[in-house]
């Protein structure tokens, strides 16, 4: 496409053929080679399409009518799918949605790499036997229509507030609670924010629960600190819902898309939960990042385990560590564990972490990656495996170079964005190592986004 512009205009009506999902799930086809992203279409179809906005590189379009469907399109179970733009897959057939999600990996090497493609061993995405209720946290907008407090998500690329009671790839359980809250707000007289003037008090009800351990926490995110009616609140909450764990409140006066503020103060109950993975305990503050499907988690942390191919004799790093989730899941093959993240509060939470789950040969330190492997290394320790989940954005160079330098046998790369794995993997194969394998998984079920496990070995 580049330096080709687009010759197509507003309005006009095409045929096309979809060849494959793109990463927002959109079907994605080519007319008089020009890229054309069509929401809902999905590979194979053949539609006839309407020119909903053209860009400089590409043509956005709708479906005007549908010539031949796939056999991998279903109808979708929830009533509001098509307007709240959580889920984008939900009209593919799971078994479509694991065999996209690993053409998504694909095609992220074949853009950003010059690796043969076709000879890379790239697997079959790892899947769930029950691909529903899988999320243990919500985050619902809270918002007012006709009179009365409504909880749910603006819809895709709009400040639309999309009312939805249940959600079915939330754990029945943030439902539950999320609907309590609701009706107790509304009961107490609680003022709900307004983006467009600014206004009100409550913006989002964040619920976690812990789906082995039966723990749950209430996050109030509000505009302001000083909580106005909170007596008959919390005695609302209390009635409806008594085995809550725990009660915080966030204070978020900027006016933002992002849904935490700086300051949390615990309101009732204690001031973290529990959660377990298998034997490990985990101590989850409101703001502590935890993977949202706590199955899956399993599944992608053993996948590492795979890729690590520890021996019980390797020193393993686990960079950007968080509250130590993957560090201490590889901790029982490892001969020693270390940990460092820039997050103070989630290195303080992996080190009790470790200590709630007995794991004494694991370690979690405050600092940059780039700065404490260089000083581990001057003092003698190298590590064997090192063991990275980034975010979307990728790894940095500085901390590549870093890798590089510091030369492990093996070096693991968890990622949520197959663009940034592929366009770090680029550089990983110029400086020393050599990509074993890429494995897919499937953290989220119904959506477009895909993990991925790829192993890399000291060449």
């Amino acid at each position: 496409m580049a330096g080709k512009s687009i010759t197509m205009e507003k309005g006009q009506k095409f045929p096309l053929t979809i060849k494959r999902l793109g990463i927002d799930g959109e079907g994605v086809g080519f007319f008089k080679k020009q890229v054309v992203f069509v929401p809902g279409a999905l590979p194979g179809e053949e539609a006839v399409c309407r020119v909903e906005k053209v860009g400089k590189r590409f043509v956005s379009a709708s479906i005007v009518k549908l010539r031949r469907p796939s056999p991998d399109r279903v109808t979708a179970p929830c009533p509001v799918y098509d307007v709240c733009g959580g889920c984008q897959l939900q009209h593919l057939s799971y078994d479509g949605q694991l065999q996209g999600k690993r053409d998504l990996v694909l095609q992220a090497f074949e853009r950003y790499t010059k690796l043969p493609v076709d000879r890379l061993d790239i697997r079959q995405t790892l899947g769930m036997e029950h691909p529903w209720r899988y999320r243990n946290k919500s985050q619902m907008q809270a918002g007012v229509k006709n009179g009365s407090v409504i909880t749910g998500l603006y819809a895709s690329g709009s400040n639309q507030l999309v009312d939805i009671d249940t959600c079915i790839v939330q754990h029945p359980e943030t439902d539950r609670v999320t609907a309590e809250v609701r009706a107790a707000a509304e009961e107490a007289g609680v003022t709900v924010y307004n983006p467009k003037k600014g206004t009100g008090f409550l913006r989002t009800i964040v619920v976690r629960t812990g789906v082995e351990t039966g723990e749950t926490q209430l996050v109030l995110v509000t505009t302001e600190e000083t909580f106005p009616k909170k007596e008959a609140f919390l005695a609302g909450i209390q009635r409806r819902l008594p085995g809550l764990t725990s009660v915080a409140q966030n204070i978020n006066p900027s006016k933002t898309p992002i849904v935490f503020g700086e300051k949390t103060v615990p309101i009732a109950g204690k001031e973290k939960i529990t959660e377990k993975l298998d034997e490990l305990v985990f101590e989850l503050s409101p703001r502590a990042f935890f993977q949202l499907n706590t199955e899956q988690t399993k599944v992608l942390y053993g996948a590492a385990a795979d890729a690590a191919s520890l021996s019980g004799k390797e020193k393993v790093v686990d960079a950007y560590c968080g509250t130590g989730t993957i560090g201490l899941s590889l901790a029982s093959g490892a001969r020693e564990v270390r940990g460092m993240d820039m997050n103070g509060e989630a290195v303080a939470d992996a080190v009790e972490n470790a200590r709630s789950s007995g794991v004494a040969h694991a370690s979690f330190v405050h600092g940059k990656a780039e700065d404490v492997l260089p000083q581990w290394r001057e003092e003698g320790w190298r590590p064997d495996v090192i063991v990275v989940d980034p975010p979307r954005t990728g790894l940095d160079e500085t901390f590549l170079k870093t890798v590089a330098h510091m030369a492990p046998e093996r070096f693991v790369y968890i990622s949520c964005n197959p663009s940034t794995l592929a366009k770090n993997t680029a550089f990983l194969i110029d400086n020393g190592f050599r990509l074993d394998y890429v494995q897919a998984v499937d953290m989220f079920p119904q959506t477009a986004q895909v993990e991925a496990v790829a192993s890399f070995v000291r060449k």
